[in-house]
């Protein structure tokens, strides 16, 4: 009966280190199952009926509409040229057949200027849809594509609404006027030299050269239409594309141009020697760098902004003492040198500490030293 008793104790004995290492495994398990701390949720971009659109989402649904964009403006660049083509070839076979025989009448030369013309009115009205989808592809690059390589990152608050809008209420950005007189100017303007030429010079050369000025008159007639009217006609009708030509040139400047997104003046070579070709080389290869400009921040928080420059801009800020005459009240004014593509971030910047500060930028000729071109020219 004892040993029995003992064998049992014996036997919960030998099996408590086994509970122990069971409890242990228990307790390592726990601990392990404890889930991580959870990083916060990113924030959603744009939510709708319960479906949450995040940052990359919206990057790749950017990245697909552009290449949309930019397959539209293609397609309607090529018609540009189709039709330019058109009047080319219309034209180049036209002359082939009014100076391959004397006996053609110069009126075929006439009849062809006409269809040049409905050749620039058709290529304006396709440079209309041009304009519009490059519009869209302009805005993207310019104001989120852009952005995205000048740290820190801030799109333009209004290329979102202004794209949006565009999709939403097409319309094109510029008038049927603005896009007859661009496409005048560019290309059609020239054929209609030529054809003013050529049908002068099939009046005075086929079949001889008339032996004065009233022979050439009574050539230019058409029918009952006489020499003097047609003369008179053509010179009314070259003078206003002239005309045209050069009143349309003002007008609102298409996006589709090779133009710069801020201001329209070009960076001018510095008088610096740093980075300058020698040599025949300086002749063919034009000087570029981006435009260097002086921003002048009137402000009363004048501490905070230049905390915030000099932590998004990573720019020196140099702080000066002023007075403004009509209120008598002494403002600090800080000076900041950066370039073209940081105007966006300091105009944010400032808006961000003191929405009441007045920024004025302005172009410079040249900034030296820190961290732009060195001061010192080896």
């Amino acid at each position: 009966m004892f040993q029995g008793t003992e064998s049992a104790l014996a036997e919960s004995e030998a099996g408590l280190p086994g509970e122990k290492d069971k409890m242990a495994v228990r307790k390592s398990a726990k601990t392990k199952s404890k889930p991580e701390q959870e990083k916060p949720a990113e924030e959603p971009v744009w939510t709708y009926r319960g479906y949450k659109l995040k940052s990359g989402e919206f990057v790749t649904a950017m990245v697909h509409f552009f290449r949309a964009e930019i397959q539209r403006a293609n397609v309607w660049r090529t018609r540009l040229d189709t039709t330019t083509n058109w009047a080319v070839v219309v034209t180049g076979a036209t002359l082939s057949i009014a100076f391959s025989q004397s006996n053609v009448h110069h009126s075929v030369v006439l009849l062809n200027t006409l269809l040049v013309l409905w050749f620039l009115f058709i290529e304006a009205r396709r440079y209309r849809y041009y304009e519009l989808w490059s519009y869209r592809v302009r805005l993207m690059e310019t104001d989120f594509y852009a952005a995205m390589l000048v740290p820190p990152f801030h799109p333009s608050p209004e290329w979102a609404e202004n794209l949006a809008e565009n999709l939403l209420t097409p319309s094109f950005p510029i008038s049927m006027w603005e896009a007859f007189g661009r496409r005048l100017r560019r290309n059609y303007y020239w054929i209609f030299l030529i054809l003013l030429a050529s049908w002068v010079a099939k009046i005075y050369l086929f079949p001889e050269a008339p032996k004065d000025l009233v022979e050439f008159l009574e050539r230019s007639s058409v029918g009952p239409v006489p020499g003097e009217v047609m003369i008179g006609l053509g010179i009314v009708f070259y003078i206003f594309l002239a005309v045209f030509a050069v009143a349309t040139i003002n007008m609102t400047r298409a996006t589709g141009e090779i133009l710069p997104r801020f201001g329209e003046e070009t960076a001018p070579a510095a008088p610096s020697m740093e980075g300058k070709h020698t040599g025949l080389r300086a002749l063919l290869v034009p000087r570029r760098r981006r435009r260097q400009l002086l921003a002048l921040i009137i402000t009363d928080k004048a501490e905070i902004v230049s905390n915030r420059i000099l932590t998004d801009l990573k720019r020196g800020v140099t702080a000066m003492q002023g007075k403004g005459m009509y209120t008598g009240t002494r403002r600090s004014i800080l000076m900041c040198a950066l370039t073209i593509t940081e105007v966006h971030n300091l105009k944010t910047a400032v808006a961000k500490e003191d929405p009441k500060a007045v920024v004025i930028v302005s172009p410079a000729q040249e900034i030296l030293g820190g961290g732009f071109a060195p001061l010192k020219e080896e």
